[in-house]
Formats: structure tokens, sequence, C-alpha cells
């Protein structure tokens, strides 16, 4: 019964530390380039319809919405992976394991901004409004939040790995 519960306590953590996570994210990147999400992402989440006029607030909406799904596919991973484990402090584990997941997604966000940085310009054969006045600061929003996507699913070997890794040496411990 217990390992059900952890089971969904794994999902359900998980979609709201990925939620946090974007929200969060998306407040730093909304400083990088306010245009990035008033010509573009507000408009592709239909946020500019939801009555809300702070585009702060607005910026978390779509922060949240943009992440909290990922955060669901890692869960339900995790929360397989989590059932192989007899360990009473799996959940605990498998919670640490995500942490080193998002970490990850971080670190290749902040990759992100310096491969745009360095290597890309307003040539870039990406959808960018036409009436963008600061186009090199979309282009970095941009690639940080490619590169952080890809940072999620590098990170969910990573923290699968940890998960294991953790895991075992729990279980050898207490024998």
């Amino acid at each position: 019964m217990i390992k059900i519960l952890n089971f969904f306590l794994i999902i359900i953590s998980s979609i709201l530390i990925a939620g946090i996570y974007g929200i969060l994210h998306d407040q730093i990147t909304y400083t990088i380039s306010p245009e990035y999400y008033t010509l573009f992402k507000f408009e592709q989440f239909g946020i500019n319809q939801w009555g809300v006029s702070n585009e702060r607030i607005k910026a978390g909406i779509v922060g949240f919405l943009a992440t909290w799904w990922v955060g669901y596919y890692l869960g339900i991973i995790y929360a397989f992976v989590s059932l192989f484990f007899k360990s009473k402090e799996i959940l605990k584990i498998t919670i640490k394991s995500i942490f080193f997941n998002l970490l990850t997604a971080l670190v290749f966000g902040f990759l992100g901004f310096l491969w745009s940085f360095f290597f890309l310009d307003d040539k870039i054969d990406w959808y960018i409004p036409a009436n963008t006045r600061h186009v090199q600061d979309f282009i970095n929003v941009g690639s940080i939040h490619n590169f952080g996507y890809i940072g999620g699913v590098v990170g969910l070997f990573i923290g699968i790995y940890c998960l294991v890794k953790n895991a075992k040496s729990v279980s050898i411990s207490k024998n």
C-alpha cells in the first residue's frame, strides 16, 4: 500500500516542482526579454484572453503551463523506477533525484544563454515577431527555453542514476 501512495506522491511532487520551476524560470527570462512573452508566449498560450493585466503574473502562468506536464511525465518515470526498491526512504530519495533533474535543466538553460550570446544572431531561422525591438534578447530567451527542455531530458538520466544509486546504498546499509 505504501508503494502505491509513494507512486502518486512522486507524480504530484514532480508536477508541483516542475510548475514552480517554470514560474520562477519565466520570471527570470521575462526580465531578459519581456517581448518574448508579450509578442509570443502570451498569444501562444492564450493568456491575453484570461483577463489578467499584470504581465509578471501572466509570465508565471505561462511558466507553470509550460512545465507542469514535463513534471508529470518525469514523475511517472521516477514513480515506476521507485517501485523496484523496498527502502522506506524511497520517496525522499526520489524527490532528491527530481531536484538533481531540475538542477540539470537549470544548468542547461544557462548554457543555452551562453550559446545564444556567442553563436546566435538575428539571422537565425526562428519565428520572431516583426515588431520585436530587442531581437537578440528574444533569441537569448528562446535558446534558454530550448536548452532547458534538453536539460530536463538529460537530467532525467542523471536523476534516475542518483535514485538507483542512493536507493541501493540505503538498502545495502540497512542489511
